[in-house]
């Protein structure tokens, strides 16, 4: 039985909508996941059933901050669990003037920015050189695509992008976007490494659905500040639209 895992971000901590048969605890040699995983068998008309193993990366409750997540417990777990592919959900700013709220992306490269966090299992004994020339795997890319041509409603979507991973949990200053912008990258989040590059280790594909809820700090109409009662409101809207996309994908990959 083909078997997946999501990984939720903020928006996405708490996912009520779907026929959860179980629910599952695992304890890893780095500690505890976020949370327990949820599990779902999702049917197909043609093909067996798709188990999914779901978790919200930052807790049920989002009690992690993100440089909190015990990011190589919730990948270690998703691998012993049996994932075979992972796809994760981010809430986002958007630096691309072009990327409006309620835009979607699915980022093809990143830039991290992050420290002090645990980035790798190399520290078990052999050092691991991956390959990490396309942070994102291309064919779980390929899926989202295909999967948001039916489900992203009137979504703008972006195929492309670069994701800056900053530390958090503040915001970003407008000089920090402006250095970002510089560099190429086009979104700004929180949580996309180590994740990334520890399911690389793990040898598990992994691809990431972004959506975009503001404007990054100095850019439109955050030139002054960050709405975050705005934030909300487009987070809220938008994370119907993530669901029904990665369901998609899972569904016809």
């Amino acid at each position: 039985m083909a078997c997946w895992g999501i990984l939720g971000g903020s928006g996405l901590d708490d996912w009520k909508d779907l026929n959860w048969v179980d629910e599952v605890s695992i304890s890893t040699p780095y500690g505890e996941p976020s949370a327990p995983f949820r599990v779902a068998f999702l049917e197909r008309d043609d093909r067996s059933p798709i188990k999914v193993f779901y978790l919200p990366r930052h807790g049920a409750d989002h009690r992690y901050a993100p440089h909190r997540i015990n990011y190589r417990a919730n990948l270690w777990a998703m691998k012993h669990a049996g994932a075979q592919r992972l796809l994760a959900s981010a809430t986002v700013g958007s630096i691309d003037s072009d990327m409006r709220p309620g835009s979607i992306c699915i980022p093809d490269q990143l830039i991290d920015y992050t420290w002090g966090r645990e980035q790798s299992f190399s520290d078990d004994g052999a050092v691991l050189h991956i390959d990490f020339t396309h942070p994102f795997d291309e064919a779980l890319r390929q899926l989202l695509i295909g999967a948001q041509t039916t489900k992203a409603g009137d979504a703008i979507v972006h195929h492309h992008g670069v994701y800056g991973c900053t530390q958090g949990p503040r915001l970003e200053t407008a000089a920090e976007i402006t250095r970002l912008a510089a560099d190429g990258c086009t979104v700004v989040g929180m949580t996309a490494m180590p994740e990334a590059a520890l399911a690389r280790e793990l040898g598990l594909p992994y691809a990431l659905l972004c959506l975009a809820v503001n404007p990054a700090a100095g850019v439109g109409q955050s030139a002054q500040s960050i709405n975050h009662d705005s934030l909300k409101q487009v987070m809220e809207q938008g994370m119907v639209r993530v669901k029904s996309i990665l369901l998609e994908a899972i569904k016809t990959g």
